[in-house]
């Protein structure tokens, strides 16, 4: 039970870190997870998780959420996270966790390297960044990289980018949700962490909420990227140590 606490404790901060950023929590929630449950076991606690913590941002930041890229984008997100949580029974997840690290990187660098360029928010642009995120959502437990790695170039206001996100991974985080769960990743003695993962995604959104009122739209991009390149820098040394 002490692990659980230190767990419930970590995961509540990776909430509040994960709204300021603006891409949820599960990209450092699943660091956090894997030092205390086996791989498929954080891929369904992190499935759970998730739809908690989505529900919560997206009524505290309901009047942001843009509808036009929440479908564009969540669609082929929602279509490739089936297929990605259907292939972990047979793909090896690391090599495709290194790949979408590295390119998660590159692509954060260039973008602080060139702040104020944006890419055109074209349905084939949100299609590839949709698909991407939900494919690694779907293998590897988290794919708020390459969904904020997508929004932040569109430059989105923080309230829209937040919202926004939020209700794309709500119909990415509720399929494969459905998924692990059949597959029994969510063993039956997680159910006692359900209570805490509900207050922690209330709690932490909330605070989350309040000290982004405190930052400027400039300093919450580079937030994003920042965290994106940290935690994909951490994966990478995490998967070959």
């Amino acid at each position: 039970m002490e692990n659980y606490y230190s767990f419930i404790a970590l995961a509540l901060l990776s909430e509040i870190i994960g709204t300021v950023s603006g891409f949820g929590s599960s990209i450092l929630f699943v660091p956090v997870a894997s030092l205390f449950f086996d791989f498929k076991s954080v891929l369904g606690i992190t499935a759970v998780f998730h739809v908690f913590s989505n529900l919560a941002k997206i009524y505290l930041f309901r009047q942001g959420i843009n509808k036009t890229i929440a479908w564009r984008l969540g669609l082929p997100a929602i279509a490739f996270v089936l297929l990605g949580a259907w292939l972990t029974t047979y793909l090896p997840a690391k090599p495709l966790e290194a790949i979408m690290s590295v390119g998660l990187i590159g692509l954060s660098i260039y973008l602080m390297l060139n702040f104020n360029r944006t890419i055109q928010q074209s349905n084939g642009n949100l299609f590839i960044g949709g698909a991407a995120s939900g494919f690694l959502a779907g293998v590897a437990g988290t794919g708020g990289g390459g969904r904020g790695i997508t929004l932040a170039a569109f430059q989105l206001p923080k309230v829209v980018f937040i919202a926004t996100s939020a209700f794309i991974d709500l119909g990415v985080d509720t399929s494969r949700a459905v998924i692990y769960v059949s597959n029994g990743y969510f063993d039956r003695k997680y159910l006692v962490l359900i209570p805490f993962l509900i207050a922690i995604s209330i709690v932490g959104s909330y605070l989350g909420k309040v000290i982004l009122k405190y930052a400027s739209e400039i300093i919450f991009r580079y937030m994003v990227l920042t965290v994106v390149t940290a935690v994909s820098l951490f994966q990478l040394i995490k998967l070959f140590t």
